[in-house]
């Protein structure tokens, strides 16, 4: 009945849940309850509530460190998963981190609007420690 899964085995929306699952708990650990969005709004897939209150966050789930155009100045959170780290970052103040600022020059950005890593180097993973969670 308690078999362990794998996530790599999921189907992408099933993927998907797993990960809203596996961040709402980590936000938890800090006193925020998260509200998963049926429907993406201004952005986010759920809003995270602090017991204070007054804090709420728009959170965006993804599969990697991710930027995209869409985002920038709607006030959004971006969350993702790397081997067992979850990461929780403000995308537009961290898009315009001296280390970052260099995406906004390739072609990826240019053209498609966004820019990703399937997996973060060590100097990346180094910069992204302070989101960690």
């Amino acid at each position: 009945m308690f078999k362990r899964i794998n996530s790599k085995d999921l189907k992408p929306r099933q993927k998907e849940n797993f990960n809203f699952q596996k961040v709402a708990a980590v936000l938890a650990d800090y006193g925020y309850n998260c509200i998963r969005l049926s429907d993406d709004w201004e952005g986010a897939d759920f809003i995270a509530c602090h017991i204070d209150g007054n804090t709420f966050l728009k959170v965006q789930l993804k599969g990697r460190l991710t930027f995209m155009k869409k985002y920038i100045n709607k006030n959004i959170y971006i969350a993702f998963r790397e081997k067992g780290e979850c990461y929780i970052y403000p995308h537009d103040e961290v898009l315009e981190e001296k280390e970052l600022k260099l995406i906004k020059d390739s072609d990826s950005w240019k053209s498609h609007g966004a820019y990703s890593w399937p997996r973060m180097t060590k100097k990346l993973k180094e910069h992204m420690a302070q989101y960690a969670r």
